[in-house]
């Protein structure tokens, strides 16, 4: 059954027209009065739905049931990351999403080659929402991953957020330096359902100095093994390494 996202309200037995984005999924997909589909907005859950009428520029459905479903992982990962050049940030909010992340953070750092600000950045965070809730769609995920606005590493690091403090969660930076522990070993002794922060440098990885303060301000070195990995498959191992713990 084809999936929408649809960021409203979904009350059984209501009748409802469609966001612009879900409806035009519908139109492309010339689905007609009568056929069944499944609606998500991002609050857990899902509901199956009938499409009511098609009309050139809108689609009204009715809500049918609501299911319970979850899919997420037990552990809420959050990822920071360096933002990898072209199109290989659009391909790691897409795999990051599949895989479960809970949100994503891109940084500027000292190695970055994609730079952005003003208005650039605004739309490409709207982009990278988009990338998410496009695979939620596909992969069954019932709780699209908030993509933050673009930040310095820098500041980032001085100003921690809620979700980044000891003592709501685990914040592990991967590091190449000798003697970072293994980020299976640094989870073991953490609560299966304890939130993790991972922070993942771009090509080139983080600078000596971004490191130096991410271990200040509390972030664990930890290592994925002995190879040199893309800044975007080091980001996702790492991710699906938190799963498995």
């Amino acid at each position: 059954m084809p999936r929408f996202y649809c960021p409203v309200p979904l009350a059984v037995g209501a009748e409802l027209e469609l966001p612009p984005t879900a409806a035009r999924h519908v139109q492309v997909l010339r689905l007609q009065p009568g056929a069944l589909i499944t609606l998500f907005n991002g609050e857990g859950g899902e509901c199956s739905a009938t499409v009511l009428q098609m009309g050139r520029s809108h689609v009204a459905v009715r809500v049918d049931h609501h299911h319970a479903i979850e899919r997420e992982p037990v552990r809420a990962v959050h990822l920071a990351v360096g933002m990898p050049a072209n199109d290989r940030m659009d391909w790691l909010v897409e795999k990051a999403t599949e895989l479960g992340v809970a949100s994503i953070q891109p940084l500027h750092t000292a190695h970055s080659v994609l730079r952005l600000s003003g208005e650039r950045a605004t739309k490409k965070q709207a982009h990278w929402q988009s990338v998410a809730i496009a695979a939620c769609e596909q992969c069954g995920g019932n709780r699209v991953p908030l993509v933050h606005p673009v930040q310095d590493l820098e500041h980032w690091l001085a100003t921690p957020t809620a979700a980044q403090a000891p003592a709501n969660g685990i914040r592990c930076v991967l590091s190449l330096a000798e003697g970072s522990q293994p980020l299976a070993q640094a989870l073991a002794s953490s609560n299966a359902g304890q939130p993790v922060w991972l922070l993942s440098g771009p090509e080139g990885g983080l600078a000596r100095s971004e490191e130096a303060q991410a271990r200040e301000e509390g972030w664990r070195p930890v290592s994925l093994g002995h190879r040199v990995l893309r800044a975007e498959t080091a980001a996702l191992a790492a991710l699906v390494s938190t799963q498995a713990t």
